[in-house]
């Protein structure tokens, strides 16, 4: 047995599904594969884009299909009409292709009047009995078909869903195929009492209501690239076709004619201007590239490289718009800085001479306070209560001659000596030249220390003024208003270092940290700005670290005294012996 030199692909519309598409039509292709020789026939369900998608891939050669969908492949692909088909009710016409418009028995829609605004369900917009007919008829009547709809829908197939989608009151009305109500309601799928038709007519010899005109029948239609002779043989088969042959009452077909008359549908085609969609860019452009390969790689090639070189432009862009910014920054940085000097140095001279001019009257007030001192000690009246009084003075004037002589070394840079020093003295005589602010302003202090403490070496003076100064911001901190106004000092000895935690549950910080540490910068009305800057000089210094910031922001810390205002941390390494 000889086989096949030829094997076909004939697309059909798969208008009830994929395997009734193929229950349908396999008989007829069975036909076909008998009577045409050197032939074997193959039946392809498809819907309208897969159509269209096969027939451009030319994975399909033949196709069953509306006349409507034939105009709009003809346009993109040579087509050649071989039979259009008989219909096996309405007394074999060809004429078989209408819309049927269906709602509910129980709709209030009584017209195509009441259609607009509705929700309206399709199978696809190049259905020509499912939704093209339809939009026909509209526009016939005067209606703007693209805004008469409220909500439009096309579900594609199968068309049983559709019908399903009025039955089940999700829409409110439905575009379907001539007879396929009818079809349904005979294979007991849906009940007719359930529809109702609109705009509804049965012409004369017709079995089902119809709501347009009706258009040809299904037709068979033939690729440009199938040889000659086997469409000559096609034809010959198709008209052969006995309507008592199992491939026609399997195709629901009396059998097929020579094709009728496509008037009609040109007409609706040129009233509608219903086009399909041109094939997608890309398909256009890899069916070119396949005809033209050798320049299709140059393109492909220099849009590559255009590509890459676009990329790295913009890279290129970015990095120097990066660095413009971060060139920007440091000029605004380096203003800044210049400007701060420029008041250091201002301050260093107002400081040299308030130094010069304050050293006078503290070595005075030195020399009286000694001087009583002497006096009491030479009379014999010694006073344990003056003698104590004078002794802190002269003690104070030492510190204050000292802390002058430190802001000034600050100011300019000066070296200043290291020595062993007892950090618990410092912050206890600190928080002993407070005691009458604390009473002032109702505050309580209280100060904790753990582990063994030792001696630091480094500017006892210096240090003091540190923990004097963060003292004084805590005190300023808190408002007049506040009841429990509170200071907390930890001191944590370690073996490498020992480190000064100062809690206040003040306002907190107005300002950022970095911010408030730079020279000049206050959040006080007659402060100068100076305080928190010379206070992380004199850490660094010594080699510690000077940190600050609100509480909430250590709320993941375990043991903190509360959650409100600042902490004031200091670092300082531990002194070598």
């Amino acid at each position: 047995m000889r086989l096949p030199e030829h094997h076909f692909r004939v697309g059909v519309l798969a208008n009830h599904g994929v395997m009734q598409g193929k229950l349908r039509w396999q008989p007829m292709m069975d036909y076909l594969s008998e009577r045409v020789p050197g032939a074997n026939f193959e039946v392809v369900p498809l819907g309208f884009d897969e159509m269209s998608q096969q027939m451009l891939n030319h994975d399909i050669q033949f196709m069953i299909t509306n006349p409507g969908q034939y105009f709009n492949l003809s346009s993109n692909f040579p087509l050649s009409w071989l039979a259009t088909m008989k219909s096996r009710k309405h007394q074999g016409t060809t004429f078989a292709i209408g819309a049927t418009i269906i709602v509910r028995a129980d709709s209030n829609i009584y017209t195509l009047n009441d259609l607009r605004g509705k929700s309206i369900v399709a199978s696809g917009p190049q259905a020509l009995g499912g939704y093209q007919a339809a939009v026909g008829l509209l526009h016939k009547m005067g209606y703007s078909p693209e805004q008469y709809f409220g909500d439009l829908r096309f579900l594609g197939f199968p068309l049983e869903p559709i019908v399903y989608q009025v039955r089940d009151k999700t829409v409110e009305a439905a575009i379907t195929p001539f007879c396929t109500l009818e079809e349904m309601i005979d294979s007991g799928l849906v009940k007719k009492e359930d529809f109702r038709v609109i705009h509804p007519t049965m012409p004369k010899g017709y079995d089902c209501l119809v709501s347009t005109q009706l258009y040809p029948n299904w037709s068979f239609a033939a690729a440009e690239t199938v040889p000659t002779q086997i469409t000559r043989a096609i034809t010959q088969a198709l008209y052969d076709l006995e309507p008592g042959d199992e491939a026609a009452i399997s195709a629901k077909t009396m059998g097929w004619t020579a094709p009728v008359s496509q008037l009609k549908v040109i007409k609706l085609f040129k009233e509608l201007q219903l086009k399909t969609p041109p094939p997608p860019l890309y398909q256009s452009v890899l069916k070119w590239m396949e005809r033209n390969k050798e320049w299709g790689g140059t393109l492909l090639l220099l849009f590559l490289i255009a590509t890459v070189y676009h990329l790295w432009l913009e890279y290129k862009f970015r990095q120097k718009s990066e660095f413009l910014i971060d060139t920007e920054r440091q000029l605004q940085d380096k203003a800044l800085q210049l400007e701060r000097l420029q008041s250091t140095a201002i301050l260093g001279e107002i400081g040299s001479g308030l130094a010069h001019e304050l050293n006078q009257p503290i070595a005075a007030i030195t020399q009286y306070s000694e001087g009583g001192m002497m006096h009491l000690n030479n009379s014999g009246r010694a006073d344990a209560e003056t003698y104590e009084i004078l002794g802190k003075i002269n003690a104070q004037s030492i510190r204050a001659g000292a802390v002058v002589h430190r802001i000034r070394g600050l100011l300019k840079r000066r070296e200043t000596s290291a020595e062993l020093f007892s950090l618990d003295e410092v912050v206890n005589n600190s928080l002993v030249l407070f005691a009458a602010e604390f009473r002032r302003h109702s505050v309580q202090a209280q100060i904790s220390t753990k582990g063994t403490s030792y001696n630091l070496k480094g500017d006892e003076v210096g240090l003091s003024q540190v923990i004097t100064n963060i003292i004084k911001n805590s005190i300023d901190a808190f408002d007049s208003s506040d009841t429990d106004k509170k200071i907390y000092i930890s001191v944590n000895y370690d073996p490498e270092s020992v480190q000064i935690q100062l809690f206040d549950n003040g306002s907190g910080l107005q300002k950022s940290p970095r911010e408030l540490m730079a020279s000049f910068c206050s959040t006080k009305r007659d402060g100068l700005g100076l305080g928190l800057a010379i206070c992380k000089d004199v850490i660094s210094q010594h080699g510690g670290q000077f940190t600050i910031q609100n509480c909430s922001e250590l709320a993941h810390v375990p043991n903190l005294p509360w959650l409100q205002g600042c902490v004031v941390k200091i670092v300082l390494p531990k002194a070598m012996e």
